[in-house]
């Protein structure tokens, strides 16, 4: 099976939001009418779906999540090499996301985690070939 992977997140500020995940190397695509919400793509099939919190709770039937006090979900995307999981999350705390910390040896692999501008729990990681 051949398939995209789109993941829709609220967010506060929808312009501020675009320009964070930019400079975390998605590549902004063209607006949905209305302005409510914004699709990036960081790979061939990956998608991120940025909304405001009105349009995420219109289209997820549900209220938007507290991030000060709770998870819906934590993104992890892979990359190529260990040295870049660290640049990432250094991009996203210089562009206003917070560093979970240092990266981690798991093993098997390396991760390192952060928190975009939202409050929405990402992660880097690189597992050997």
């Amino acid at each position: 099976m051949s398939a995209a992977t789109f993941v829709n997140l609220p967010v506060a500020d929808l312009d501020r939001a675009v320009e964070f995940f930019t400079a975390l190397g998605f590549t902004a695509g063209p607006r949905q009418p209305g302005g409510e919400s914004a699709q990036l793509t960081l790979g061939g099939a990956t998608h991120l779906i940025l909304h405001t919190p009105a349009a995420f709770a219109a289209f997820a039937g549900a209220g938007v999540c507290d991030t000060a006090t709770s998870r819906e979900v934590i993104v992890g995307l892979g990359v190529d090499r260990r040295e870049r999981v660290d640049a990432l999350v250094d991009v996203a705390v210089l562009a206003g996301g917070t560093s979970l910390g240092p990266g981690q040896d798991l093993g098997f692999g390396y991760m390192r985690g952060f928190r975009d501008l939202d409050g929405h729990q990402w992660s880097f990681l690189h597992v050997p070939g």
